[in-house]
């Protein structure tokens, strides 16, 4: 989600501005063969979330209001990772400044919305309804890759389910403090971060209580926003103390 604090920082606003003109980090056709084997970490995960009834997506339905949230980055934990960016732009080539969390450091990166995902297709014979999109990292990550989100909807049986698929890498990093940290911490950061959304996404989707299933996406963000204020003071304060130059 929008971290709108954040945001209004005069230095993040410039930041964000300079992603326009980062390429990315990787060469999208090494993401085809990226295997464990050539040094890529390719995962995978998935998360169950309330069922809908049989058919096309229904309104203010799980698969509707985990659209809004994934277009939001709503998933996102803001212990882990918190976003700027400018929603007026849309989603499609959004530029995203992400500030990455390890105890008291704060680690500005950049990446891009690629890809949008809208379509009907079938999967072992079965049609299913998906949308999402995916997000490239750029010159200045600490790590080279792709992350893809979407959610499904199988219209034979109503089930519905968030799925994360991941293809990275470590970048080459300057700063040898950053290096080591993400050496040592960066790949269980990343898994933390994945696992913790696929958390999230169950519960502000619905299925994080009896009933919730027929809540409206609002709901789930404003729980977001809530969770983002309590955080706030902490955040001022550890910023003060360790930040990291904006890129």
């Amino acid at each position: 989600m929008l971290d709108e604090r954040l945001a209004a920082s005069p230095r993040a606003q410039r930041a964000l501005a300079e992603l326009a003109g980062r390429p990315l980090n990787f060469d999208p056709a090494e993401l085809d063969g990226a295997t464990e084997h050539g040094g890529w970490h390719v995962d995978d995960y998935r998360q169950e979330l309330p069922a809908e009834p049989p058919g096309p997506p229904i309104a203010g339905g799980t698969f509707e209001r985990a659209r809004e949230l994934m277009r939001d980055y709503a998933f996102a934990d803001p212990a882990i990772v918190r976003a700027v960016y400018d929603p007026a732009a849309g989603l499609a080539n959004r530029n995203m400044l992400l500030q990455v969390r390890f105890g008291p450091l704060r680690l500005y990166v950049g990446c891009r919305v690629g890809s949008i995902t809208d379509e009907q297709r079938s999967e072992d014979g079965r049609p299913v309804r998906v949308w999402g999109w995916s997000y490239g990292t750029l010159a200045g990550h600490v790590e080279r890759g792709r992350m893809d989100w979407e959610v499904c909807k199988w219209l034979d049986d109503g089930s519905v389910e968030f799925r994360i698929h991941v293809v990275s890498r470590r970048a080459r990093v300057r700063n040898p403090l950053v290096r080591l940290g993400f050496r040592l911490f960066g790949r269980s950061r990343q898994v933390r971060f994945a696992r913790r959304a696929c958390e999230r996404m169950a519960q502000l989707a619905g299925s994080a209580g009896e009933g919730r299933a027929a809540q409206l996406g609002a709901q789930g963000l404003a729980a977001g926003q809530q969770r983002r204020a309590r955080d706030g003071d902490e955040r001022h304060a550890a910023l003060a103390h360790t930040e990291q130059q904006l890129p």
